[in-house]
């Protein structure tokens, strides 16, 4: 199975609602943290939250394995989309690595207000 095609089928799996299955694909192979940025930019709106409520979970149960979705969420705080920043900046927020969150501080100045609500609290938990 190609890299594209795997990260289809978890977004599409995501988007069924199956995120108890992608919780274990991601306990068992860490390289799928590569396709987090991909799955909370996916234009369709359970694969999104779904993939908010993978990070938060699998920070609680994970914690030492999270921040291997940093480098597929940074390059996000730079995406056209205020959406995709914004939920970028909250993933970047709930992991919670000292690197991530100093990339959220150019964000306190955002067209977006939305963006800078979510940056403003997140950095404000820290």
């Amino acid at each position: 199975m190609s890299r594209e095609e795997l990260k289809n089928m978890i977004a599409d799996y995501m988007n069924k609602g199956y995120l108890e299955n992608i919780i274990d694909m991601f306990k068992y192979d860490t390289s799928l943290y590569r396709f987090i940025g991909d799955m909370i930019s996916d234009e369709r709106i359970r694969v999104r939250i779904g993939t908010t409520a993978l990070i938060e979970e699998l920070k609680e149960t994970r914690p030492e394995e999270v921040a291997l979705a940093l480098p597929s969420l940074l390059p996000l705080l730079e995406d056209d989309n205020p959406t995709v920043r914004g939920d970028a900046a909250y993933l970047i927020g709930l992991i919670g690595e000292p690197e991530g969150l100093e990339r959220l501080k150019p964000l306190l100045e955002d067209p977006s207000p939305q963006v800078v609500e979510v940056v403003r609290d997140t950095l404000n938990g820290y």
